[in-house]
């Protein structure tokens, strides 16, 4: 069994950790969201991110990027209980989390080789992006499930869904 609190890092303690990984020939993929309430949808964009020979980091927006983003009411769910739910998916090899609004600096801090977003993010500017390239990554569009969100979960809950 795998003591999940390992897996919730720091930036620099998992900078130090990605390097060892690199030089035995692992690909580093990152994404990156809330996770506030973690549904169908997200479990099968993690496992679809996660493939042979890759280590899956996820970042996550702390507790107070989340209310900026997402407003009163939001997370449902703190910073540490959404690290730990992520953490105890076998998709998952790493989390960690970041306060600003968006993942740019910690991108810029890991260097993954493989950017992962959702494909409704195609033909929009991805944050990171300019910074993956760069370094001789690339970006990787998936899919998302019609209909599965956070947003629209906390709707039905609320009784306006």
């Amino acid at each position: 069994m795998v003591d999940i609190t390992r897996k919730i890092v720091s930036a620099g303690s998992l900078k130090r950790k990605l390097s060892a990984l690199r030089r035995n020939g692992k690909k580093i993929a990152f994404t990156n969201g809330c996770f506030d309430i973690l549904h169908f949808g997200h479990v099968s964009y993690l496992e679809t991110a996660k493939k042979t020979n890759r280590v899956l980091v996820v970042g996550l927006n702390s507790d107070v990027s989340v209310k900026r983003l997402k407003g009163r009411g939001r997370p449902v769910n703190s910073e540490l209980n959404r690290a730990g739910v992520l953490a105890g998916l076998a998709a998952v090899d790493y989390v960690v989390i970041f306060t600003q609004d968006t993942p740019a600096n910690l991108i810029a801090t890991l260097k993954p080789d493989i950017l992962i977003k959702g494909a409704d993010w195609e033909g929009k500017e991805i944050v990171g992006a300019d910074i993956v390239r760069k370094n001789g990554g690339k970006v990787e569009l998936i899919k998302y499930l019609n209909g599965l969100s956070t947003s629209n979960i906390v709707k039905k809950i609320k009784g306006r869904g």
